[in-house]
Protein backbone atom coordinates (compact mmCIF):
# COMPACT_ATOMS: atom_id res chain seq x y z
CA UNK A 1 0.00 0.00 0.00
CA UNK A 2 1.60 3.37 -0.68
CA UNK A 3 0.54 4.67 1.67
CA UNK A 4 -0.13 3.85 5.70
CA UNK A 5 -0.56 5.87 9.34
CA UNK A 6 -0.79 4.55 12.63
CA UNK A 7 -0.36 6.15 16.20
CA UNK A 8 2.50 6.46 18.26
CA UNK A 9 2.30 3.80 21.54
CA UNK A 10 1.98 7.63 22.98
CA UNK A 11 -0.72 8.14 21.07
CA UNK A 12 0.47 12.12 20.69
CA UNK A 13 1.55 11.56 17.04
CA UNK A 14 0.17 10.23 13.61
CA UNK A 15 3.32 8.71 11.39
CA UNK A 16 2.11 9.10 7.73
CA UNK A 17 4.24 6.77 5.88
CA UNK A 18 4.64 6.89 1.88
CA UNK A 19 5.82 4.26 -0.18
CA UNK A 20 7.19 5.13 -3.87
CA UNK A 21 5.70 7.86 -5.38
CA UNK A 22 3.94 10.86 -3.27
CA UNK A 23 1.92 12.48 -5.48
CA UNK A 24 -1.62 13.42 -6.39
CA UNK A 25 -3.16 10.16 -6.59
CA UNK A 26 -2.58 9.58 -2.78
CA UNK A 27 -4.23 13.26 -2.55
CA UNK A 28 -7.69 11.16 -0.73
CA UNK A 29 -5.61 8.98 1.39
CA UNK A 30 -3.29 11.36 2.67
CA UNK A 31 -6.52 13.88 3.37
CA UNK A 32 -8.19 10.48 5.13
CA UNK A 33 -5.15 9.85 7.23
CA UNK A 34 -4.70 13.79 8.53
CA UNK A 35 -8.49 14.14 9.46
CA UNK A 36 -8.38 10.93 11.22
CA UNK A 37 -7.55 12.47 13.93
CA UNK A 38 -8.01 16.08 15.99
CA UNK A 39 -4.94 18.00 14.84
CA UNK A 40 -4.73 19.95 18.14
CA UNK A 41 -4.09 16.81 19.74
CA UNK A 42 -1.36 15.20 18.08
CA UNK A 43 1.77 16.23 16.13
CA UNK A 44 2.09 14.39 12.42
CA UNK A 45 5.49 12.59 11.39
CA UNK A 46 5.20 12.11 7.88
CA UNK A 47 7.65 9.18 6.87
CA UNK A 48 9.44 9.68 3.57
CA UNK A 49 12.46 6.94 3.80
CA UNK A 50 10.50 4.49 1.58
CA UNK A 51 9.90 7.55 -1.00
CA UNK A 52 11.74 8.00 -4.35
CA UNK A 53 9.18 11.02 -5.66
CA UNK A 54 7.68 14.01 -4.13
CA UNK A 55 5.44 16.07 -6.84
CA UNK A 56 4.13 19.83 -6.57
CA UNK A 57 0.56 18.25 -5.68
CA UNK A 58 2.31 16.42 -2.63
CA UNK A 59 4.14 19.66 -1.32
CA UNK A 60 0.73 21.28 -1.54
CA UNK A 61 -0.39 18.51 0.33
CA UNK A 62 1.97 19.29 2.82
CA UNK A 63 1.46 23.07 3.21
CA UNK A 64 -2.08 22.43 3.50
CA UNK A 65 -1.17 20.24 6.75
CA UNK A 66 0.79 23.21 7.77
CA UNK A 67 -1.73 25.37 7.68
CA UNK A 68 -4.43 23.17 9.22
CA UNK A 69 -2.21 22.02 12.20
CA UNK A 70 -1.81 25.81 12.98
CA UNK A 71 1.09 27.71 14.98
CA UNK A 72 3.50 27.85 11.82
CA UNK A 73 3.32 24.20 11.08
CA UNK A 74 4.84 23.20 14.58
CA UNK A 75 3.19 20.48 14.79
CA UNK A 76 4.50 18.44 11.17
CA UNK A 77 7.70 16.67 10.57
CA UNK A 78 8.79 15.18 7.67
CA UNK A 79 11.08 12.42 8.27
CA UNK A 80 13.94 9.99 6.68
CA UNK A 81 13.95 11.79 2.97
CA UNK A 82 16.30 9.88 0.37
CA UNK A 83 18.27 12.06 -1.88
CA UNK A 84 15.98 12.56 -4.43
CA UNK A 85 12.98 13.65 -2.38
CA UNK A 86 15.90 15.82 0.06
CA UNK A 87 16.31 17.76 -3.35
CA UNK A 88 13.23 18.25 -4.16
CA UNK A 89 12.39 19.91 -0.66
CA UNK A 90 15.56 21.81 -0.35
CA UNK A 91 14.72 23.42 -3.78
CA UNK A 92 11.24 24.51 -2.61
CA UNK A 93 12.81 25.73 0.85
CA UNK A 94 10.40 23.21 3.12
CA UNK A 95 13.25 22.97 5.16
CA UNK A 96 12.52 26.70 6.39
CA UNK A 97 8.60 25.83 6.64
CA UNK A 98 9.10 22.17 8.42
CA UNK A 99 11.31 20.43 11.03
CA UNK A 100 13.04 17.54 9.32
CA UNK A 101 14.21 15.03 11.15
CA UNK A 102 16.57 11.10 10.52
CA UNK A 103 14.35 8.06 9.68
CA UNK A 104 13.15 6.59 13.12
Amino acid sequence: MPLTSSRSSDGKELVIEVVGRFDFSLQRAFRDACNSVDSRKVRYRIDLSRSDYIDSAALGMLLLLREQVGAEGAGVRISGCGTDVERTLQVSRFYQLFEMVPAQ
